[in-house]
């Protein structure tokens, strides 16, 4: 068979030719490298006479033909029968070419190693992280796992698990990032993760048929949030294909979001039934469909509504604020009943979540009374109209009497005080201020009544679970600014877990937070841990909500690193500096009294104080200075005293709490200071002198107190 160099397909012959060598190194005097299967074959061998080197068939290939040592064959012929060495070089243009069978250095082994042990890990981090909630955690994890180098991956699995979840998990996703960037993930890996997931995009939307909607929304988010550079669209389009799906989502996202009027708050709020999304956010969207289904008449578009809320847990707020409106507009009845029969008949409300809208609204008829005269009448009728159409049993329902109860005048008094304390609470919401709403509580609570201070409690932390993290933090702040006895706090908690059922229907994660609230209570001293087990005697069963709440809350105190993590659970983190224990803030307290005992500026010393950024917790700047004049007979702390509360630093309350703590341990400070007593009664005259403390304060409160085991 001739095989000559013209009878060799170019394919063949280009890597041939590649690999061509020039005429100086194929001399006689080049050295020969011995044992290589490529050396070039020897200018020397003997040629066929009559024959030109222009047509010798001999190959000008470098590769050697001849028999290999071993008879396994050479140019042209099929080698050993067990020869597995690969002798060729691998074509990246071979059909079968596998970029993997190239031979890697070890370093890029060792890496890829440590990549895909980086990817398992990572995996694993993602799943506890949807299961768990827990931002800290991951930040732990991920510190444990080393590797920032890699942190691209983690994003990109992160949002691509996301992804493929309800938007619960997306927004989840998207505030991970932004709590992580800078801190944990650097920005360039940031970047680098999300061109990743703009490369994979024809490869997501295989398993995930609304990859470019969601993926474009994602970036939009990272843009709103600070964490990717709005050029970043532009730049990745100039690196993909015009007819990829990756530049569709870039187009997507730059015209459909972030183009749009107001898109930074449509996009902050795109996920509905996220973490981000409050009670008060769900009821504006039931109020919202409801009116605009009164308005159009469309069954259809308000179903849509009712799915796309994702809360079946919650419906009954529907048929609640749906009987509210027919009983406010009558015109609007007939409508808004055939809206709930429906409803029911279609699946979108089920039995249960009717008759509790129905028993929701007999419990607080008398309170719709006020703004509709006649709304037990108008209610009755409702009943009997839906009972009469089939969908409800009146039955099952609470009794409603067309008679209201009436009440005694304590009740009354107790009534009037919600609604002012509603309004001051309110007010503090919007403003933030400590110190007016004390001076509201003393005008309408004069006679300092146990049970409207348990009543006020119960209010502030009721109305603070409805909204957000911010309001949650400036209630724990408030109650523990507050001269409330610590069985006033724990009578208001009683109260809430009483009435945590009831609670349950408007907040469906009631337990996880008056947990908190409890467990913060704790960690601000405005309670005692055995005030715990004394709300444990009023739970009834192991399995009430009651019995939940005060598990979830130990388990939260007996964790590692409790205060601390308490402390920030709502982002507040109890003061300025977030990352402080309720121990550290006592040692700098200490430590700077010490620091002025010893010589200190009082202005340094006053300074030291504001930036600990707790003026809730300068009750405990008292107690400790009055420890210390007490043991030292020291007047010196006094004159700090005095400056702080000349200047406003610590203000009365404060004055009266760190008193007040100060006289429930009297009796173990007596043991090493036996005088203790009668020194602590002759400074507090003198704070009373200086009107640091109300007339009406008395050490014999406190002594009762403490018998009663109570402190």
């Amino acid at each position: 068979m001739d095989i000559s160099n013209d009878s060799i397909s170019s394919k063949h012959r280009k890597p041939h030719d590649s690999l061509s060598v020039s005429p100086s190194q194929t001399s006689p005097k080049s050295p020969k490298p011995s044992g290589s299967p490529r050396s070039p074959r020897s200018p020397n061998s003997p040629r066929l006479p009559g024959h030109s080197t222009k047509n010798e068939r001999q190959s000008r290939s470098p590769r050697d033909g001849r028999p290999k040592k071993g008879g396994c064959g050479g140019k042209g012929t099929w080698g050993g029968l067990l020869d597995t060495e690969d002798m060729d070089f691998l074509d990246p243009h071979d059909p079968n070419y596998d970029s993997t069978e190239e031979k890697e250095p070890p370093t890029e082994n060792k890496k890829k190693g440590e990549l895909e042990e980086y990817k398992r890990k990572a995996i694993i981090i993602v799943e506890e992280y949807f299961t768990t909630d827990d931002i800290f955690a991951v930040k732990n994890e991920l510190k444990l796992l080393g590797a920032p180098y890699f942190s691209y991956y983690f994003i990109k699995k992160l949002v691509s698990v996301s992804m493929d979840r309800h938007d619960k998990e997306k927004e989840m996703a998207a505030v991970l990032l932004s709590a992580l960037y800078a801190d944990t993930f650097d920005p360039s890996q940031v970047y680098k993760g999300f061109s990743k997931l703009v490369e994979s995009a024809d490869d997501l939307i295989v398993d995930i048929p609304d990859a470019v909607d969601v993926l474009a929304l994602f970036l939009a988010r990272a843009v709103v949030d600070d964490i990717l550079p709005p050029a970043f669209l532009k730049r990745q389009m100039a690196y993909l294909p015009k007819d990829s799906k990756g530049v569709e989502v870039l187009k997507k996202a730059e015209k459909n979001y972030l183009s749009a009027p107001l898109h930074a708050e449509i996009i902050e709020r795109r996920w509905g039934g996220s973490k981000n999304m409050t009670v008060d956010d769900v009821k504006a969207r039931i109020n919202n469909l409801l009116v605009e289904y009164v308005t159009s008449g469309d069954k259809k578009e308000a179903f849509r509504c009712i799915k796309d809320l994702k809360v079946p847990f919650y419906h009954h707020e529907i048929v609640k604020r749906a009987l509210i409106m027919a009983m406010e507009r009558r015109q609007a009845e007939g409508p808004l009943l055939d809206l709930l029969k429906e409803a029911g008949e279609e699946g979108f409300i089920n039995s249960s979540q009717t008759s509790k809208g129905f028993d929701r609204l007999i419990d607080t008829v008398d309170d719709l009374s006020l703004d509709i005269p006649n709304a037990r009448e108008i209610l009755q009728n409702l009943m009997s109209k839906a009972a009469s159409d089939g969908w409800i049993c009146v039955s099952s329902l609470k009794s409603l009497s067309l008679e209201p109860k009436k009440e005694s005048l304590e009740e009354s008094a107790a009534r009037n005080f919600k609604v002012k304390a509603q309004s001051i609470i309110q007010e503090y919401f919007l403003s933030g201020d400590i110190f007016e709403v004390i001076s509201c509580l003393e005008q309408e609570n004069k006679t300092c009544s146990p049970h409207l201070n348990a009543i006020f409690v119960k209010r502030l932390i009721t109305l603070a679970m409805d909204r957000k993290k911010r309001e949650k933090e400036m209630a724990s702040v408030l109650l523990s600014s507050l001269c409330f006895p610590a069985d006033d706090v724990v009578n208001g908690f009683v109260m809430l877990i009483e009435s945590a059922d009831d609670t349950a229907l408007d907040n469906p994660v009631v337990v996880e937070d008056l947990a908190m609230f409890l467990a913060r209570a704790v960690v601000d001293e405005v309670m005692a841990p055995q005030h715990l087990e004394e709300i444990g005697t009023q739970c009834v069963g192991p399995d009430s909500i009651g019995s939940k709440v005060l598990q979830m809350a130990k388990s939260l105190l007996k964790a590692r690193l409790s205060g601390e993590r308490i402390l920030r659970c709502w982002g507040g983190g109890g003061s300025s500096k977030s990352g402080w224990e309720i121990e550290d803030v006592k040692g700098k307290i200490i430590n700077l009294l010490e620091e002025y005992e010893s010589g200190g500026d009082i202005r340094e010393a006053c300074r030291c104080m504001k930036e600990l950024g707790m003026p809730f917790f300068h009750h405990e700047v008292v107690k400790k200075a009055l420890v210390k004049i007490i043991e030292k007979k020291n007047d010196r702390l006094w004159g700090l005293l005095k400056e702080c509360f000349e200047s406003g630093l610590i203000t009365m309350n404060q004055m009266m709490k760190g008193f007040g703590r100060l006289a429930e341990s009297l009796d173990d400070l007596a043991l090493d200071v036996p005088d203790a007593k009668k020194q602590f009664i002759h400074y507090v005259e003198l704070a009373k002198g200086s009107e640091w403390l109300d007339s009406s304060f008395s050490l014999s409160k406190f002594e009762h107190s403490t018998e009663n085991g109570t402190c």
